[in-house]
């Protein structure tokens, strides 16, 4: 019995040391938290449980394989977590190693439960060869099987290569520190001794250049605390079938009317994020890829409490129109958001598509289809609000009636037709007579493309009530294996 305590404790011990002392010495004097004091900032505190840490591989010393995975709480909601350990053989990616994750995926998967990966590695492991790559297709293979019946969220928070960024790449949300993480498919050195080319890390693949420019992470933060502390912000806007979102307390709106925010000048810009947040709940909405096509505002916020995703027209940035990127940012939210049975609120101040040469040989007309399928194929609730104009293709791509739209509202100078005024008299109209017909939202909703025409102070209370109808939506749709989105 003695001898079985003595072996037990000296194997906890083992597990619990990961590479040693002296890498971790080396890895907290990077700015860098070790694997377990992350597991302590994200998780609520003593909820950690963990599982396989004895699993050893075959050609690793280390007991647990440089991975620790387990169950948690955030907020008091069951998660599964895992964390690479980077003073093991720099977090690669081992047989055991990969085992032990997709086990983890198959639990949550199984329990609903979201699924959190803290990445900090280095990608294969050399030493393991082949098998080690295998690994990795296990666990891309459970990154696609699993998308859409349990959020998967990835955290990186050290330099990652090869495939430690597809499996990120495949899940929901990735997350990402400013200072000390790294995403690119190709190092630095592998790129200087294949093509002699000399390349910073930071240029390469940092967390600004993967945040504003490649638009493969979501939320950027300073340090770890920063970043683990918006998984855990993001998580309570967020529900799977077992687990529903609670309704958070609100406190009285008293926000000013958002009317007030549009210039009387309709040529004028102004910042869309004002209006979300004059209609929300205060303090509620979790913007998502701020930095990226900004064009087109999307996130989270609450109603009365209950979670919705927002998709807004950003008039600041190119009007507000329609580009690739600001396509493919909108469209992949919507996903989400019907996967996980979060109601859309979408947000209308368009003048169209991104014009010229560049954006069709580009492919702007694919790109577009993107946001056409994500919200044709939605089937949660969802309502639009046209704040100011809405023209052309992109009057229908931003759910609109004939797209899909439970709900189709309006503020009273809206302007809603084929084209902008100034564009429609060069085309259609002679130089000598210009029309005098401004477009309007009320032919609009005589043609029944419109629900309702409102002031805009009263948007907040009609999108309650409005969603409040929409409870117990359901949709039927034609059986099929799936569609076929272009991509």
């Amino acid at each position: 019995m003695n001898e079985s305590f003595n072996d037990l404790s000296e194997w906890r011990n083992k597990a619990l040391m990961g590479g040693g002392e002296k890498r971790a010495a080396a890895h907290r004097s990077k700015g860098k938290l070790t694997v377990r004091e992350r597991l302590h900032e994200l998780l609520d505190e003593g909820s950690l449980m963990e599982i396989q840490s004895f699993a050893t591989g075959g050609l690793s010393e280390h007991v647990g394989d440089g991975v620790v995975i387990g169950t948690g709480l955030i907020h008091g909601k069951p998660v599964c977590v895992y964390a690479q350990d980077a003073t093991v053989y720099g977090g690669s990616l081992g047989e055991m190693h990969a085992k032990k994750i997709a086990s983890l995926m198959d639990l949550a998967a199984k329990n609903q439960m979201p699924v959190i990966g803290l990445k900090d590695s280095g990608g294969a492991r050399i030493q393991e060869g082949v098998v080690s790559l295998e690994g990795y297709g296990q666990i891309f293979k459970r990154n696609v099987l699993y998308s859409g019946r349990i959020p998967q969220i990835s955290v990186i928070l050290g330099s990652c290569a090869g495939g430690a960024v597809y499996s990120p790449a495949l899940t929901d949300f990735v997350f990402m520190t400013e200072q000390t993480a790294h995403m690119f498919l190709t190092g630095p050195k592998v790129i200087e001794k294949a093509t002699g080319e000399t390349v910073c890390p930071d240029r390469l693949g940092g967390a600004s250049v993967q945040h504003q420019k490649s638009g493969n992470v979501h939320y950027t933060g300073k340090d770890e605390k920063d970043v683990l502390e918006a998984v855990r912000t993001l998580l309570t806007y967020i529900q799977t079938k077992q687990q529903a979102v609670t309704r958070a307390g609100t406190r009285k709106h008293d926000t000013a009317d958002p009317g007030s925010i549009l210039p009387k000048d309709p040529s004028r810009t102004y910042d869309v994020k004002q209006v979300v947040t004059a209609i929300t709940d205060p303090d509620s909405f979790f913007e998502t890829q701020p930095c990226f096509s900004k064009n087109i505002v999307t996130g989270f916020a609450r109603l009365q409490g209950a979670s919705i995703g927002v998709v807004a027209n950003q008039p600041k940035v190119l009007a507000g129109s329609l580009d690739l990127d600001a396509a493919d940012k909108a469209a992949r939210f919507i996903r989400f958001c019907d996967a996980f049975h979060i109601p859309i609120l979408t947000l209308v101040d368009v003048p169209g598509f991104l014009p010229g040469e560049k954006a069709e040989h580009a492919g702007i007309i694919r790109h577009g289809a993107k946001l056409l399928y994500a919200y044709a194929e939605a089937t949660v609730p969802k309502i639009t609000v046209i704040l100011r104009k809405a023209f052309g293709g992109a009057y229908v791509a931003m759910n609109s009636k004939g797209l899909g739209a439970d709900f189709v509202y309006a503020w009273p100078e809206a302007e809603i037709d084929v084209m902008g005024k100034t564009f429609a008299d060069e085309i259609v109209h002679p130089a000598s007579r210009k029309s005098e017909n401004k477009p309007s939202v009320w032919k609009a909703a005589q043609a029944g493309l419109i629900d309702d025409i409102f002031m805009p102070a009263e948007t907040r209370e009609r999108l309650i009530r409005s969603f409040d109808v929409l409870r117990s939506k359901e949709e039927d749709r034609p059986l099929k294996k799936h569609g076929n989105m272009p991509l």
